[in-house]
């Protein structure tokens, strides 16, 4: 009798702590998955601080980039389309504002940080080194152009366009 009642234990033991172990595998996988979701929160479109133009924000290989999908006043007072024309390569002065890309690189750091990318300004031809912070609520985006350090540099406020 004390045989079987000790066999009865060690299986119930033994189903514990399968299903303790199962418990675990799931919350770490689940909390990976919540991980990677995250990296994804800033992908979207966000309006820049003066609302003056779109920028979609998107995945790229295995980082982050943004285009310019939309400007409040596209065209230059005669008409024509507003061109890349402060770019110090002079053959992509020609191409239109709208469609470029002007941020490349940003990696998900954790947290709703990304660095180590790159911003482009159409409006001074300059690239900066790059970070952005998805602040909470996941609604606002502060993105920081620098030189050399992220201390020498101007940040940005962008909102999530709906």
């Amino acid at each position: 009798m004390s045989d079987l009642f000790q066999g009865n234990i060690e299986n119930t033991t033994n189903m514990i702590s399968k299903s303790i172990l199962t418990g675990a595998f799931f919350v770490l996988g689940s909390g990976l998955v919540a991980l990677a979701q995250s990296a994804e929160a800033v992908v979207g479109t966000w309006y820049t601080t003066d609302q003056r133009g779109k920028v979609e924000i998107y995945p790229c290989d295995d980082a982050y980039c943004g285009k310019i999908i939309w400007l409040k006043e596209p065209k230059n007072p005669d008409g024509t389309p507003k061109l890349d024309k402060e770019n110090p390569d002079e053959t992509l002065q020609d191409r239109t504002i709208v469609g470029i890309n002007i941020l490349e690189g940003l990696t998900f750091e954790g947290e709703g940080e990304y660095e180590d990318g790159e911003i482009y300004d159409p409006e001074s031809g300059k690239t900066y080194s790059c970070l952005m912070r998805l602040k909470e609520g996941g609604n606002e985006l502060e993105v920081r152009g620098y030189i050399g350090i992220s201390l020498v540099g101007r940040s940005e406020k962008w909102t999530r366009a709906e």
